[in-house]
């Protein structure tokens, strides 16, 4: 990253700059990243770009007042303008007493790979070309990218909080569909963070997604309707905890619409689905945005529900317990069934990559359509699906799973394994 940038010096000097202008409060945050990335664009290699890049995020209270902002111009100028701006708009704030900053956390956290290796990230990119030609080549890569990003922050509070973090990661991702003749698949992706880019194009299930898109180009309708099972494959799997994470957090529990304000200790999914932290895993970070550290925890421990996570300000609000959690590196257990066995024991129903729902109601009722999907018939997977829509309800659904896979795809910020869940509605 050349000659590094003193991100603890920047940060102090912006800190005690809001304090002088008035601020009784302040959080402010300084980092500087460089990101070293390797493109292709429709089967081909298209760009090599490195940049670097440094950011100022901050927020300061006064009088109850809130208000945030952020700018990449760290210059004496830069700053006091930013400052003034600040004040200008907590000035024109909302009074709020549960606005507050955090306290006494410290840490240094350091992880990754620090230095780009080019010569990897193109190997990757080399080897994932020649599989695309050797085995599917009627699936077209639209964009990939193979990149190493090395950051590094300090976040200081007028609390006395100081955390420095230095981190080194790199990723993977690739998005296209699969043409042949005059049909196509629908568009899908894969991908996700490691220390390094190896087992290419297994890694992510990258393969996986590759191969089930030149078996998409052709597909067929529901003959009827019917309930059924579906088999969430890891894609899918990450929006049923994507709406469990938002049913937890700051706005449902200041409104009144969590389903799980007041169901802490309680079973609230089935004994198969444990939820664990993985704040370790590249590209992840134990920290959550009002900086607090954040310690490993057991989400959901065999269904039952340890805790809420409200922020801060969530828990000044509500009087619910503070819990800082991270906002990225989820886990959830495997379980000890084959998917090939999970798949075989559903008497009809579908496997499915991708759900399309929107926002579902506050109760958890859906109706969606599912993408990139087969049916399963007698425990045989069949034709890919077209325009397929399914309905339930997601809370329902957690309580459904009645079998989790053995295996898993590690995407980095997220391990999932495939889940059957039954009862779904199929039109």
């Amino acid at each position: 990253m050349g000659t590094p940038f003193a991100t603890d010096r920047a940060a102090e000097q912006v800190l005690a700059a809001l304090q002088a202008r008035g601020f009784e409060h302040a959080q402010v945050t300084v980092s500087e990243s460089r990101r070293c990335e390797l493109n292709l664009a429709h089967n081909e290699p298209s760009l090599l770009r490195s940049n670097e890049s440094r950011k100022l995020a901050a927020s300061g209270i006064v009088g109850g007042r809130r208000a945030s902002a952020e700018g990449n111009d760290l210059s004496a100028d830069g700053v006091a303008t930013l400052v003034d701006n600040l004040w200008t708009a907590a000035g024109s704030a909302p009074p709020d007493e549960a606005n507050a900053v955090s306290a006494g956390q410290t840490a240094t956290l350091a992880r990754g790979p620090r230095e780009a290796d080019p010569a990897q990230l193109a190997a990757a990119l080399r080897t994932l070309l020649d599989w695309r030609a050797a085995q599917v080549p009627t699936m077209m890569i639209e964009e990939a990218l193979a990149a190493h990003v090395h950051s590094r922050s300090h976040t200081v509070t007028s609390g006395g909080s100081a955390i420095a973090c230095d981190f080194g990661w790199c990723e993977l991702s690739v998005f296209g569909l699969a043409r042949e003749g005059g049909r196509t698949s629908s568009f899908n992706h894969a991908g996700g963070t490691a220390d390094a880019l190896a087992d290419v194009p297994h890694a992510f299930g990258i393969d996986r997604m590759m191969r089930e898109l030149t078996q998409q180009v052709h597909t067929q309708p529901l003959a009827e309707r019917f309930v059924g099972d579906v088999v969430l494959a890891p894609g899918a799997v990450a929006d049923l905890v994507e709406w469990l994470m938002g049913q937890l957090g700051d706005g449902p529990l200041i409104d009144g619409s969590s389903l799980y304000r007041r169901r802490v200790g309680e079973r609230i999914a089935s004994p198969l689905l444990t939820l664990k932290s993985r704040y370790d895993a590249p590209g992840c970070a134990p920290l959550t945005a009002d900086a607090f550290v954040a310690p490993p925890v057991t989400l959901l421990d065999a269904g039952v529900l340890t805790q809420l996570t409200p922020s801060l300000y969530g828990s000044r609000k509500t009087g619910l317990p503070h819990r800082p959690v991270a906002g990225h590196g989820w886990e959830l257990q495997p379980g000890s069934t084959p998917l090939a066995d999970i798949v075989a024991a559903v008497p009809r129903g579908a496997l499915v990559d991708r759900l399309s729902m929107g926002s579902p109601a506050p109760n958890g009722d859906f109706s969606g359509v599912i993408k990139n999907s087969f049916v399963i018939e007698g425990g045989l997977i069949g034709p890919a699906l077209a325009e397929t829509m399914i309905s339930g309800n997601v809370a329902r659904m957690l309580h459904d799973v009645v079998a989790v896979s053995a295996e898993r795809t590690d995407a980095g910020s997220q391990a999932l394994p495939w889940l059957r869940i039954g009862g779904l509605h199929f039109s």
